[in-house]
């Protein structure tokens, strides 16, 4: 079944995904291979991310109810879980530096969480539907609201309100469906469910490139990233292959076809190696080469 999101592990030893079959596969990223396979039946399985210890993960559910699970991979037990949320998690990020992990839901709200309290930290209530990330230091969170305004907030005063308010065309096209930070934290990139994505300063919030020119005609959640060095955006397309521009020039540099047989749904660059992988409701993995 169609793979809903994947996660590499900090050390970029293993990738684990979650499917609409409701199953959890940890795969070997040097091999590329399925190591071992769990299942959450009950509960479902839709956004994944690994916590800093390679094995454990949180993880949001599509059945029964709106609650995170902090689940331990080596004896297939949950250790917490985080009620709170009344509709589905649509963006789940976990702090570079800390147990600190934040979740934005359709229920208008992002919250802030300790993996080591099942108590909601912090909670702020938006006008819309939230996407949400840590910056690569730890020290901020972007939220991007109603698909219009990015803003900006301290973890350590957030309760203040941003410090930041970045205010974008509004496009009637499409939602924004995810945001991230470059490694280098110059950059946001911001996804949308329509035919291009946004790449942004940062610290001004002007947009720097517009990108487009792949296929997202059925308005599909496509999944964009960074390479680690920050230079080049790349996301997948319906029709299988991915795209690649210079994050500087704003040209695009190369399109790749990984013989997917549906949209590139999840796409995302190993933290340690030079290495990234992209699914569909399969698994490629990619190693560069010096030819391409």
């Amino acid at each position: 079944d169609k793979i809903n999101c994947f996660d590499f592990s900090p050390n970029g030893e293993t990738v684990i995904s979650s499917s609409d079959d409701d199953s959890i596969v940890l795969y070997d990223c040097q091999e590329g291979k399925p190591k071992r396979t769990l299942y959450s039946k009950k509960y479902g399985v839709d956004l994944i991310r690994y916590t800093h210890a390679a094995n454990t993960v949180v993880y949001s559910s599509n059945k029964i109810d709106d609650t995170i699970r902090y689940l331990s991979l080596h004896d297939n037990k949950y250790i917490r879980y985080f009620p709170g949320h009344t509709k589905r998690v649509v963006a789940l990020s976990m702090s570079p530096v800390d147990d600190t992990f934040i979740s934005g839901s359709l229920d208008k709200t992002i919250r802030l969480w300790d993996l080591r309290s099942p108590n909601c930290q912090g909670l702020m209530h938006l006008q819309g539907k939230p996407v949400c990330s840590f910056d690569p230091e730890g020290l901020i969170f972007a939220a991007g609201v109603n698909s219009e305004m990015v803003k900006l907030y301290d973890l350590r005063s957030f309760d203040k309100g941003p410090f930041a308010t970045f205010k974008m065309q509004y496009d009637r096209t499409c939602e924004w469906t995810g945001l991230k930070f470059s490694n280098d934290g110059k950059l946001i990139l911001i996804s949308t469910n329509g035919g291009f994505i946004r790449l942004i300063d940062a610290f001004k919030g002007a947009v720097l490139h517009t990108f487009g020119g792949y296929n997202n005609s059925k308005a599909v959640t496509l999944e964009a990233s960074f390479t680690p060095d920050s230079q080049f955006i790349m996301i997948g397309s319906e029709d299988g292959k991915i795209h690649v521009w210079n994050g500087e020039s704003g040209m695009k540099v190369a399109v790749l076809d990984g013989k997917h047989t549906g949209p590139i749904t999840c796409l995302q660059f190993n933290p340690k190696f030079m290495t990234f992988a992209s699914a569909c409701s399969n698994m490629a993995f990619w190693l560069p080469t010096i030819d391409d």
